[in-house]
């Protein structure tokens, strides 16, 4: 009998995965690094994946207006 769980395991792994390069791509781009200078203290050592959400958030926000 086969795990019905390795398939799963493996496409979260995938999911991540693709994440992590998403995640990369946008934190190199120029209109996150101006939203990053605008809105994120100096002092502020927020995670990178905290800070791509809240960016996608509110780029998403912004163009359902």
């Amino acid at each position: 009998m086969t795990s019905s769980t390795l398939p799963c395991d493996r496409h979260f792994d995938q999911d991540h995965e693709v994440w992590d390069h998403l995640k990369q791509a946008i934190a190199d781009c120029s209109g996150f690094k101006q939203w990053q200078s605008r809105q994120i203290p100096d002092n502020d050592s927020s995670p990178l994946d905290q800070q791509v959400r809240c960016y996608l958030r509110e780029t998403l926000e912004t163009l359902a207006y």
